[in-house]
């Protein structure tokens, strides 16, 4: 059996288990440290990950982009290390970085291998050992020290270790949710995990397919109001993609593994009220009495959109602006804020960005990232119960996660 001794053994290799390599090795040169990662490619998810382009992090992050447990939790891992720290670290690799829309930060080169080929090769030069195509399959502690044994036997004996296996979005990537088995028979629990940032699925909308514009959506469980979102909606011809919708899937999950009627409405006037709507339509009655209702709606919507909401709220296509009475006017402002969707379900893991759940946070020290039930075990990254928005947030909890965790066990490395 082959058995090494490293001082810090790092459990995946993506992209917070890269970071706390580097952050780690920068921080106590000379260490030895060790990356072990199932995938014989390690980085599949920095590959894939904003449409292949890596949506680095974001020009304005705060931990009310996140959802799972606590937010001071996560307000005190991002101070710590916040987006102006995770641009200032990419540009020291080489990565220059651009913004685009909604504040989204991508390496200019616009190719996501540009950001994982910057973290490997600055492993390499600090020394950090890689290992690729070799599963762990156990995770123990021995007295003061773990053993990491991989699927093909061999044994690896570390004075700390780091759970950096992600969760269980994109099992094709490699993410297959063990590292909650691993963590588990080290004492720690697991919030139920379910998929986040996945599209939603309905039917009857297909004739919307590829249109795209802002929308608000809200969730109800059991008639009662949970959360509402605004962004970019993109219907599609199994239900709806884009930002809006990929935020909204988390909720809708986490509403129907409660159990109870889940309902998700769209507004497509995002922004407006009953009042201020219903004033535009009577303002554009007076000002274009001879226009078709469905066009003056078109103004504002796609033509498709405008028509198929037109038509739900009972008002005829040629009927004018004229002969719009004040109740087909108030069922046409009220169909625009709040028109039911027959979601049922998202495209579940095969196509969600992240997994919502995870390690709990309290029993984590959001001062290290250490374990509270067994000492020198940290976590960083997706392993843990935080997901964010789409636009970066993501990318963010996995840097600064990894550098507070390298901080505490630098500092750990040099007291010993």
């Amino acid at each position: 059996m082959n058995v090494e001794s490293v001082e810090l053994v790092v459990v995946g290799a993506g992209a917070a288990g890269l970071a706390t390599a580097i952050f780690t090795a920068r921080a106590a040169p000379g260490r030895s440290i060790l990356c072990l990662d199932s995938a014989r490619h390690i980085g599949a998810k920095i590959l894939v990950s904003g449409g292949s382009r890596c949506n680095v992090t974001n020009r304005l992050v705060t931990a009310q982009d996140f959802w799972g447990g606590s937010q001071r939790f996560v307000r005190n891992v991002l101070r710590a290390f916040p987006e102006a720290r995770a641009i200032e670290f990419f540009s020291t690799l080489g990565v220059a970085l651009h913004e685009e829309e909604d504040g989204k930060l991508f390496p200019d080169s616009n190719t996501s291998r540009t950001v994982l080929n910057a973290l490997l090769a600055e492993a390499r030069r600090l020394g950090v050992s890689m290992v690729t195509g070799e599963r762990v399959i156990a995770l123990t502690k021995d007295d003061d020290k773990f053993v990491a044994t991989t699927a093909s036997g061999r044994m690896i004996h570390a004075r700390a270790a780091v759970m950096c296996t992600g969760g269980r979005s994109l099992p094709k990537t490699g993410s297959d949710g063990f590292g909650y088995e691993l963590a588990a028979r080290l004492g720690h629990g697991c919030v139920d995990t379910i998929p986040a940032l996945a599209p939603l699925l309905f039917d009857g909308w297909q004739d919307l397919t590829g249109i795209a514009h802002p929308a608000a959506m809200t969730l109800r469980a059991d008639g009662v109001p949970v959360t509402t979102l605004e962004g970019s909606l993109l219907w599609t011809h199994f239900g709806a993609s884009g930002p809006l919708p990929l935020n909204m899937s988390r909720h809708w999950h986490r509403a129907h593994e409660r159990g109870g009627h889940c309902e998700v409405s769209v507004d497509v006037c995002p922004g407006e009220t009953f009042a201020t709507l219903d004033e535009w339509l009577r303002a554009q009655e007076q000002s274009r009495p001879r226009a078709q209702v469905v066009t003056v709606v078109s103004s504002r919507l796609p033509n498709a959109v405008a028509e198929r909401w037109v038509a739900s709220a009972g008002v005829p296509r040629e009927l004018t602006m004229a002969h719009l009475t004040r109740e087909r006017r108030h069922a046409l402002v009220r169909v625009l804020q709040d028109t039911p969707l027959p979601v049922r379900g998202s495209r579940g893991f095969a196509y969600a960005e992240v997994t919502a759940g995870g390690v709990p946070l309290d029993e984590v020290d959001p001062a290290t990232m250490e374990s509270r039930v067994c000492r020198n075990l940290f976590f960083t990254g997706e392993i843990l119960d935080v997901d964010g928005r789409l636009g970066g947030f993501n990318f963010q909890w996995a840097w600064s996660s990894a550098w507070v965790a390298a901080r505490a066990i630098a500092r750990s490395m040099a007291a010993s």
